[in-house]
């Protein structure tokens, strides 16, 4: 039975998880472009003591792409669900509700990972050809709550999606708005490190909001 949650969820998402893919991909390519670019222009020592002296990091364009594709993810995954009506006949199959619905969060969450490694391994194999480790190492410590920050959306959307009224989505939204801005509080290099295990643990964390809207649901609240 979960291979086969596993495999109706793939069905809804392939098509967005490719497209989202190739778009993040193109992104994060024209990001390397750029110092690609930038290191023409003005030789590679210029580029690694502006980055030092004043913290630069050359992919600001990317910053709240992971977060556009999280909430997208969830909409296409969720949306259709609630508009026919499905999540009742879901429910009804013969598994357990939780493992159900955790294995359909984990799906998305699981194929936007996914994404997201192959924007991480395209700027790592890039800038790891052109720039010291350190400084490296600053871009990626910079870039890395924004793609937590995708995945919490997605986690987020996915809680909003399956409420099943809108008062309490619009309240949702709200709580949502706050939640996320967390990811957002600095974007120096290494600004989120000592607390980056913590935020990975609080995005994680809010996997467990999706089944609040499911009880609400079972509970036949409603508009």
């Amino acid at each position: 039975m979960i291979q086969a949650i596993f495999y109706k969820e793939w069905i809804k998402l392939h098509r967005y998880v490719l497209l989202a893919l190739a778009v993040t991909v193109a992104m994060t390519g024209y990001c390397m472009l750029r110092i690609d670019r930038a290191m023409e222009l003005n030789g590679a020592a210029h580029i690694w003591e502006v980055m030092v002296m004043k913290d630069a990091i050359f992919i600001d364009s990317l910053e709240y792409v992971p977060l556009i594709a999280g909430i997208l993810a969830a909409l296409v995954q969720f949306m259709p669900e609630m508009q026919r009506k499905c999540l009742k006949l879901t429910l009804h199959l013969p598994c357990p509700q939780k493992k159900m619905l955790f294995t359909m969060s984990g799906t998305g969450a699981l194929l936007l990972l996914l994404c997201f490694a192959a924007n991480f391994a395209l700027m790592l194999g890039y800038l790891g050809s052109v720039l010291p480790r350190e400084l490296v190492c600053n871009i990626l410590s910079a870039a890395a709550p924004w793609y937590l920050a995708g995945l919490a959306a997605y986690l987020l959307t996915s809680w909003i999606c399956l409420e099943p009224t809108w008062k309490m989505r619009i309240f949702n939204i709200l709580v949502a708005a706050l939640i996320i801005r967390v990811y957002f509080l600095g974007s120096a290099p290494k600004a989120y490190n000592g607390f980056l295990p913590w935020l990975t643990l609080y995005t994680l964390a809010l996997s467990l909001l999706s089944w609040i809207s499911v009880v609400r649901f079972k509970a036949g609240r409603q508009d």
